[in-house]
């Protein structure tokens, strides 16, 4: 029972999701070579991972760089089997630079939206460096790992087991729980469009407790701080100043905190304007994201790539414009027995009976032709007010999360409320006034049976309140 409100809620995002653009180009298959820039060289390389998978991917290198050059592991952010090619902007760039970089197709096994192990995906990557130091022209002692917003977690996790690792470069890297940031960044993106109030304040961060109770959510409250404060290789920290994902105030100080506790002073951090959570340029404060990589990123990593394996790794710096992080996380705490995902389960499946058993019974006694009675006004809204309330709520919220809540596409505001959420609350409201007025109804009920069906709409009304509270629909 422990996932049945969850599955309910996101079979109805899915149902309410629309329709997807044009498809794009299929990318290449596992093992099937890429397209490689003239100026540079490319070799295919298989390697094993965790568990002993075997993972493809393409080693780009400069064609006039001598042989002793580094080498760089990319490690992509969340998703299920991640492409090289969403990272061959960054490989060709870097590579570009005269580092030989190792980019490759993320794992699909033992990685979905129930499962993860950074863990796992910290050993693929040390498969992927131990790659890396075999390919010719490579120097074994200078190649090092460079990871991208969930990359954060998993680079540092692989510097801290191996000293084959020399270097670490992480770009949109978040120090604090991954619950807490996705919370964050969700709201963050919510907020940039004009939504305030309940939906952001209560019922987005009550949703992902609840999903990460329920095992929707991998890894919630890892804790990176112990694993940042075992690395001893030098550190380049990149954030976008408009960074939308990761909370790029709070992040950077947690980092040094950490890094700093295990000793390591050899870190470089380095904020740049106009970009996003990737590093990328963003139009729109970090909305969208365009192609290009922010002026000076890349020349940035390949000058301190250099300087590290040349053996002068850079002493504590921070340079660039201040970040803009117009809230502060809040602590995403376990959820309390009360407010657990088997307890939200059962009181979602106990009001959708509730409310829709009145309308159901009262069509079976229509079509059995025992009563032309007609039906108040007041239990038949609370009924279908109830009803909607509920699974609305619910499939708002997950279209939220399956649409990309974090880049702020709630649909048209009104008010401070995303349209459909302002819709919600207003049936909430109209629910709780058809409730009183349905008490009146089921004092009146002529027989036991009438005041049986009206007594279980009332109990879903009475257990309707604390409920709405509690996800914010009667909140302001």
């Amino acid at each position: 029972m422990r996932r049945i409100a969850l599955a309910l809620g996101l079979a109805l995002a899915l149902t309410a999701a629309p329709a997807a653009a044009a498809a794009a180009p299929p990318p290449p298959a596992a093992g099937e070579a890429v397209a490689v820039p003239a100026d540079l060289t490319g070799r295919e390389v298989s390697f094993p991972g965790s568990g002993g998978l075997t993972l493809h991917g393409t080693v780009l290198s400069p064609a006039k760089v001598p042989s002793g050059r580094p080498g760089m592991v990319l490690v992509h952010g969340a998703g299920t089997g991640t492409p090289r090619t969403k990272l061959m902007g960054e490989a060709v760039e870097f590579a570009r630079r005269g580092v030989s970089v190792l980019v490759y197709d993320k794992r699909s096994e033992g990685y979905s939206t129930f499962h993860r192990s950074y863990s796992a995906l910290a050993d693929d990557a040390l498969g992927a460096v131990a790659a890396l130091r075999s390919q010719p022209g490579v120097d074994p002692a200078k190649v090092g790992v460079w990871g991208l917003s969930e990359g954060g977690w998993v680079a540092p996790l692989a510097a801290s087991r191996s000293r084959d690792v020399a270097f670490v470069v992480v770009v949109g890297a978040n120090a604090l729980a991954p619950l807490r940031q996705q919370t964050w960044a969700v709201a963050a993106g919510l907020r940039k469009v004009g939504v305030a109030g309940s939906l952001v304040e209560r019922a987005e961060p009550n949703l992902y407790r609840v999903i990460a109770d329920g095992g929707m959510f991998p890894e919630p409250w890892y804790d990176p701080e112990p694993t940042l404060a075992a690395v001893r290789q030098p550190v380049l920290a990149i954030w976008g100043v408009h960074d939308l994902l990761t909370p790029p105030e709070e992040t950077p100080p947690i980092f040094a905190r950490a890094l700093e506790k295990g000793g390591n002073r050899h870190y470089t951090f380095r904020f740049f304007p106009g970009a996003d959570h990737a590093a990328h340029l963003t139009p729109d404060g970090g909305v969208t994201r365009l192609p290009a990589l922010a002026p000076g990123y890349a020349d940035l990593v390949g000058s301190w790539v250099r300087e590290v394996g040349a053996g002068r790794p850079p002493l504590a710096s921070t340079s660039g414009p201040a970040p803009e992080q117009a809230t502060p996380t809040v602590p995403v705490d376990r959820p309390a027995p009360w407010e657990s995902a088997p307890v939200q389960s059962a009181v979602m499946l106990l009001l959708i009976v509730a409310f829709a058993a009145y309308p159901v019974t009262a069509l079976v006694r229509r079509l059995r032709k025992r009563s032309r009675t007609v039906l108040p006004a007041a239990p038949r809204v609370l009924s279908a007010a109830g009803l909607v309330a509920v699974l609305g709520s619910f499939a708002f919220l997950f279209y939220l999360l399956m649409t990309g809540g974090k880049l702020a596409a709630p649909g048209p505001v009104l008010l401070g409320r995303p349209v459909v959420w302002l819709a919600l609350q207003i049936l909430a409201l109209t629910t709780m006034a058809a409730f009183v007025r349905t008490v009146r109804a089921w004092r009146r009920a002529g027989t036991r049976t009438e005041r049986a069906r009206l007594g279980l709409l009332l109990a879903g009304g009475a257990v309707f309140l604390p409920w709405s509270l509690y996800w914010g629909l009667l909140l302001p």
